[in-house]
């Protein structure tokens, strides 16, 4: 009886040590907001402008932010070697004066306090086709050093510009597919982001064709993006139980890199990710598979690691949407139809994530089981599924 004691003494502490080193890891309350982008054509160059809002909600905690660059990246279908990118960045600090020399000075962001940085960025093209018709979307990546109480912090922050948008599809041209029961037609869009507002992009795009007794979904994925739900791996720091843990995973599964793994971990907690595969390992061998999964939460079998999602966010680890019931049925409230979010591959496997309140999910099942919208980068993020 005393060593059983004992051993649970032994376990109780293990895990309030790998519970108390999680909590206290080195984290910045700063949070980074892009906004306000704009773009314009000034000659044979294309300008971008926006806006990054710095701020700190913590009450005390002041942080220093001593470096901040800002990185376009240009995606598009032809060759964009020729154009050239100048950035400018210039602090508007509301206790200093503006610099006009781009210089960048540590600024001190005191806690409940903010600041904003104005962003200029300008893309010069070597021929004669408009940039503007060969850059499709503009990656904007900051990255910006935080310095305080928990030391140095390098941090990494990029959202899409999309500079097109497709042309919303009118009703005459609407070429539904048949399907089982039912027709589908996949929407295509522009690179949902941040910037974008879910129910407004599933308006845009699907509001003219929509028809009573219509359900409309929307891939996981793009919800999570738009909610901001992506991190670079270099922004991740795996603790030794994600170096170790992931090991045990298939190669394939987005959980068998430390950074996958840690991504876990830091939204459910060590001590939930190390119980479930204790649990997950003792049923497997009796026949009983999954377990880990159904433990460790619904983010486990949504994050999707690098190279899982279309460019430029194969270079980041993507979250599961957050709250998708809500935004289900406040979508539904604002169209008028059925919402639903969906998680669907080549294989025929269809996940229903979330629904509006009555929505057909055994129709949703049978009409998505193709995989209308396609995983690769036909950028068809909408299906709208209208039954027979």
């Amino acid at each position: 009886m005393d060593g059983l004691l004992l051993i649970l003494l032994l376990l109780g502490l293990a895990i309030a040590w790998i519970e108390a080193r999680h909590r206290l890891r080195p984290a910045s309350p700063l949070v980074l907001r892009q906004s306000d982008w704009s773009i314009n054509q000034r000659g044979a160059s294309l300008v971008m402008e926006g806006w990054l809002e710095i701020s700190n909600p913590h009450a005390r905690m002041e942080v220093m932010v001593p470096e901040l660059e800002v990185h376009p990246t240009l995606i598009g279908s032809a060759d964009l070697r020729d154009i050239v990118t100048s950035t400018r960045i210039t602090p508007q600090h509301p206790d200093e004066d503006t610099r006009a020399d781009g210089y960048w000075p540590a600024y001190i962001v005191k806690g409940h306090k903010s600041t904003k940085v104005h962003v200029a960025i300008t893309l010069t093209g070597d021929t004669p086709a408009p940039v503007g018709e060969r850059v499709d979307t503009v990656w904007v990546d900051v990255k910006w050093v935080n310095y305080g109480p928990f030391g140095r912090l390098s941090r990494r922050q990029g959202v899409v510009v999309p500079l097109r948008r497709p042309a919303v599809m009118a009703a005459a041209q609407a070429a539904f597919r048949s399907g089982e029961g039912c027709s589908v037609l996949p929407l295509k869009t522009h690179l949902l982001g941040p910037l974008d507002d879910s129910i407004e992009v599933l308006r845009h795009y699907a509001g003219e064709l929509l028809q009573k007794g219509d359900i409309l979904t929307i891939g996981e994925t793009p919800v999570a993006v738009i909610q901001g739900r992506y991190a670079h791996p270099s922004t991740i720091s795996p603790g030794w139980l994600a170096r170790l843990l992931c090991r045990v995973f298939h190669p394939t599964s987005s959980l068998a890199t430390a950074c996958g793994l840690q991504t876990l971990i830091d939204q459910v907690g060590p001590t939930r990710v190390l119980l479930a595969w204790l649990v997950g390992s003792l049923l497997k061998p009796l026949g009983q598979r999954g377990w880990f999964y159904r433990l460790a939460g619904e983010q486990a079998r949504l994050i999707d690691d690098i190279t899982g999602t279309t460019p430029p966010y194969d270079q980041t680890i993507v979250l599961g949407p957050q709250d998708p019931e809500r935004l289900c049925d406040e979508a539904a409230a604002a169209l008028g139809v059925s919402v639903a979010i969906v998680d669907v591959n080549d294989l025929g496997r269809v996940k229903v994530l979330a629904s509006s309140r009555g929505c057909d999910e055994e129709l949703l099942h049978r009409a998505l089981k193709p995989n209308p919208a396609g995983n690769a980068n036909e950028r068809t993020p909408l299906v709208l599924v209208r039954p027979a």
